[in-house]
């Protein structure tokens, strides 16, 4: 190249690479590590929503996220007892409930025999709010999540804050290590704690509860965001198998009238039946934000917010009525004002969510069966009231079940021991017994699980969920379509792909823009953000970062 051309196509390269900085002034390079980590987690939400609602989604919700960061259309829950306290466990700590031993939200205890609450502590006093609901901490996690590994590498300089209408929704999350977590109280209808944590709560959260937003919320009628005619992806309002609020099935629900126990005293606990519950939880998270002035400094800080509603709202309406697709986009503004904020906060590049669920949900059996569908309600009183008369015909009069919850049958192993009875081979005629019902897929015994290593199928689910000091003798699986009878208009607590297949979606810091199509296991989330701050996976996790979001 002659020097003259050369001289030209130099200086030409130098006003182009000033012109791209110039024209980019905007961009912004990720710092070394993110200010503030926010684990969005969504109580019920089923793939399916996403698509469904697709079009009906405002552009900085939802769709932001997918959008403009990492999409894992294919995330899934890989144990049977899909459930709330599992779900956020699993999230955290990155090992399945046979390792963090929160097998479901509640558990039948042999000794003291009685149902054990997943975060229920009474060795611990509430902090605001009413005794009943205070008694709560992280005792029954048994491993550590990653915001206690992120408080220990950081030397506990980082700032962790739970946040969520339920006790478990705010501390399984949130983990051991952390500052504060805060839940809902629904007799006092005010934001509470627990002596685990603090011994007052911080004067901003009394400020926030003198604000009475709940009896605000609940003075307002719940509308339809949309026309009734627009919304096209769910049964009429009318549809007849709904349970609704307390009574009341269709729009507009007149929530002063339905939370009114007298004229001076509300049931607060309408409000978790509303969307207003989420964006009461979301107001609380960016004032706890705020106030604890969380990302601030140069060390990582946490907050974890559950939103819990599109929960309560699913059992009372079920997933394809329109009162779950109102709340859903309702939800979706409040993501919105959320991401706003952080965005306007922190920046895009010094901020890394990740949003995913804890469960999904059947469709009702009523629903189904109306259409064709193969489905039905399991009646575990009945069932267990069978299998008494049967053991007391084939062993004599004795107290042989202590207790079945949650698909889990507990066997009086005292009076098994005393009769000189094999314990394995009473398990397997229990299971045997209960095959026999409509409705059951298959029963397995907690000997076939501590003796044999599953490696796929349904039984390694079952595995997955076993916990051998919380788990019951005889744990059942339910064909596909069919519920536990309960009351609830639909269930989850099932291993079929309506309630494992979930959304997760990665944001912000570092975070490309890309779609992940293989399978990816909801354990690897955790290690996923170990290794992205590159520090210690939590100590019962072996499952492997995913690879597509640390490159």
């Amino acid at each position: 190249m002659p020097r003259t051309r050369k001289l030209h196509y130099l200086i030409f390269i130098f006003y182009l690479s000033i012109f791209q900085v110039t024209a980019q002034p905007n961009l912004k390079i990720p710092s070394g590590k993110p200010k503030l980590i926010v684990g969005i987690v969504i109580e019920q939400m089923r793939y399916e929503y996403l698509p469904r609602y697709w079009n009906k989604l405002n552009n900085d919700g939802f769709k932001r996220l997918i959008n403009g960061g990492t999409f894992c259309r294919n995330a899934r829950y890989n144990y049977l007892f899909t459930q709330s306290a599992p779900g956020y466990s699993t999230i955290s700590t990155g090992s399945y409930p046979s390792e963090h031993g929160i097998v479901s939200d509640e558990w039948f205890n042999r000794l003291l025999k009685k149902r054990i609450y997943a975060t229920s502590d009474e060795q611990v006093l509430p902090v605001g709010g009413s005794f009943e609901a205070g008694q709560n901490s992280p005792a029954n996690l048994l491993p550590s999540t990653f915001s206690d590994e992120l408080k220990i590498f950081n030397n506990f300089r980082s700032k962790i804050i739970g946040v969520g209408m339920d006790p478990h929704s705010a501390i399984l999350p949130a983990g051991h290590a952390a500052d504060g977590a805060y839940w809902f109280d629904a007799k006092t209808g005010t934001w509470m704690s627990s002596n685990f944590y603090m011994d007052s709560l911080p004067g901003w959260v009394n400020e926030f509860n003198d604000k009475n937003l709940p009896d605000i919320y609940l003075d307002r009628i719940w509308k339809p965001l949309l026309s009734i005619d627009e919304y096209t992806e769910c049964q009429p309002d009318t549809s007849w198998y709904e349970k609704g609020i307390k009574g009341r099935k269709v729009f507009p629900y007149d929530l002063d009238m339905l939370s009114r126990v007298n004229r001076n005293k509300r049931d607060y606990s309408v409000l978790k039946y509303t969307p207003f519950g989420d964006t009461y939880v979301k107001d609380f998270a960016i004032t706890a934000i705020i106030e604890e002035e969380l990302g601030k400094d140069d060390v990582t800080d946490m907050i974890t917010i559950s939103f819990s509603s599109t929960d309560y709202i699913g059992h009372a309406f079920g997933p394809n009525s329109v009162e779950m697709e109102d709340a859903f986009l309702l939800l979706d503004k409040d993501l919105s004002h959320l991401l706003n904020f952080l965005e306007d906060t922190f920046g895009k590049e010094n901020i890394l969510i990740y949003l995913t669920a804890t469960h999904g949900i059947s469709a009702s059996p009523k629903l189904l069966k109306n259409k064709g569908l193969s489905t039905g309600n399991f009646s575990s009183m009945k069932v267990i009231s069978l299998l008494k008369s049967y053991l007391n015909v084939q062993y004599g009069e004795g107290d042989w079940v202590l207790g079945y919850h949650d698909k889990q049958i507990f066997l009086n192993r005292n009076i098994i021991e005393d009769s000189r009875l094999s314990l394995e081979d009473f398990q397997t005629m229990v299971a045997s017994f209960i095959v026999q019902f409509s409705g059951v897929a298959n029963a397995v015994t907690s000997s076939t699980l501590q003796t044999t290593q599953f490696t796929g199928g349904i039984n390694e689910k079952i595995q997955n969920s076993f916990n051998q000091e919380r788990s019951g003798d005889v744990i059942l699986n339910l064909k596909p379509g069919w519920i536990e009878e309960n009351g609830n208009v639909a269930e989850h607590n099932s291993a079929w792909i309506y309630d494992i297949h979930v959304p997760l979606v990665w944001y912000g810091w570092k975070v490309m823009r890309k779609v992940i199509h293989h399978r990816v296991d909801i354990i690897e989330i955790a290690p996923t953000l170990s290794y992205m701050l590159n520090i210690s996976y939590p100590n019962a996790s072996a499952a492997d970062p995913i690879k597509e979001i640390i490159r």
